[in-house]
């Protein structure tokens, strides 16, 4: 699915498919197919996490750092929701999460992004059988 957003001045998602994103950062277009932490200051990260069932709360911890506003888990081709455990030390320095598919996940990050929020946009990417 391709996405377009208004704005191109800041890091945006391009499209996505099965096992891959399209990012636009510094006017380059990138295929990623690896899961990928996306930031509207300009972060790109490994998230090195290739299926669900690995998360952990060290997955979430890297992110506080960074003091988003807010950030976008995308969890995959379908809606799924990390253990509360895993969000403690978010949630302890009042940074919101929100958990969509990563479909949803890419939309809304390029919608606050294009706003000049500070979002960090995590997103599972799972290998393609």
């Amino acid at each position: 699915m391709k996405l377009q957003p208004d704005r191109l001045d800041v890091q945006s998602i391009l499209g996505y498919g099965p096992g891959w994103i399209g990012l636009a950062r510094n006017g380059v277009a990138e295929k990623i197919e690896r899961s990928v932490i996306i930031g509207s200051r300009g972060e790109l990260m490994d998230w090195n996490c290739a299926r669900f069932e690995d998360l952990s709360a060290a997955h979430f911890d890297q992110m506080a750092e960074y003091r988003p506003e807010l950030i976008l888990f995308g969890s995959g081709t379908r809606l799924r929701f990390p253990a509360p455990a895993f969000l403690r030390n978010l949630m302890t320095q009042r940074i919101g999460i929100e958990t969509m598919d990563t479909l949803a996940a890419c939309r809304t990050y390029n919608i606050l992004a294009g706003e000049g929020r500070h979002v960090l946009a995590a997103m599972l990417i799972e290998p393609v059988n």
